[in-house]
């Protein structure tokens, strides 16, 4: 399988049929932090587990804000997850939500609402405190904050894949971004096709309900071999452990959710916050687990430094 930083994640099985992956030994040295982390990306031999943080720190400043994205570059962060949205304006912008009601002291729909109407809404901080000066950013406002610093994962963007892309490639930040979804592969390549240069792309697996079952045979099935597959389950199966070890057989990377009971099968954030990190987090790398969103990413960081999977 090609593996370069400026190929596609999954390509067409026929395109990359008798591919060699020999690009990854010896890769240079990264000019920038995110250039290493990616590499990391498209080195599934390495043991180092990835650090994603969720929204950025929320804990401290708002969900999706810069200061939060800040924050977790200083913490030593590898990925930050973000969410899109786009306005009535067609502008992208930060938030999780359909609406700015929970995130800000405006109300309405984002696509209902102006750019400008809504960057004069105050963002509000996870305990429903009103910020005096933070608005929501733009898309490309994030990114900048984000270049050469830290990978980004954009989470509901597929659906915008093409305004996605334009930005990317304007900031020369494309090689940075990871995008995730449910599509079947060959949808994402025939989008990809469209396109001389794309972002990172990660199938999404829920490996113990049908349509995930079924997504995951068709990747084996074709031959394709994904830089990292987002793993979830809901409770404990054998099945999921044996997902995990193809995963990490087929020479992919291994993303797992640690932030509520229903995406990791009770090996949470709050479980590992509460008790023994090692029975958490300890428990999913043992499972193979190489990249690991967390709401927790410094209780995370220390653990994965404690055992040397970490910088």
């Amino acid at each position: 399988m090609i593996r370069t930083i400026n190929k596609l994640l999954i390509l067409a099985a026929a395109a990359l049929s008798g591919a060699a992956c020999g690009e990854q030994a010896g890769a240079p040295a990264a000019a920038d932090r995110a250039a290493a982390i990616v590499a990391e990306i498209h080195n599934p031999a390495s043991k180092k587990v990835l650090v994603a943080s969720h929204r950025g720190d929320w804990r401290n400043y708002p969900e999706n804000s810069i200061p939060a994205i800040e924050s977790v570059i200083r913490m030593g962060v590898d990925i930050m997850e973000l969410d899109l949205k786009l306005t009535k304006d067609s502008v992208l912008v930060l938030c999780h939500d359909h609406t700015i009601d929970r995130t800000t002291n405006g109300k309405g729909r984002v696509r209902d609402i102006t750019y400008d109407s809504i960057r004069r809404c105050k963002l509000r901080r996870a305990h429903n405190v009103i910020t005096d000066s933070l608005r929501m950013p733009t898309l490309r406002e994030a990114l900048e904050a984000c270049k050469d610093r830290i990978v980004v994962n954009v989470d509901q963007g597929y659906e915008y894949y093409d305004l996605v892309l334009a930005v990317t490639e304007e900031l020369g930040v494309t090689e940075q971004i990871l995008i995730k979804g449910k599509r079947a592969p060959g949808v994402v390549a025939a989008k990809f096709a469209e396109h001389p240069r794309n972002m990172m792309y990660m199938p999404i697996i829920d490996i113990l309900k049908p349509q995930g079952k079924a997504l995951f045979a068709e990747y084996r099935e074709k031959g394709i071999v994904p830089l990292a597959y987002e793993i979830c389950w809901d409770r404990p199966a054998p099945e999921v452990e044996t997902c995990m070890r193809e995963v990490v057989a087929g020479g992919s990377k291994l993303w797992v959710n640690s932030l509520w009971a229903s995406l990791c099968g009770g090996l949470d954030d709050d479980r590992a916050f509460e008790g023994n990190p090692a029975a958490v987090y300890g428990k999913l790398v043992d499972m193979g687990a190489t990249m690991i969103q967390t709401d927790r990413p410094e209780l995370l960081i220390s653990y994965l430094r404690s055992r040397g999977l970490h910088d």
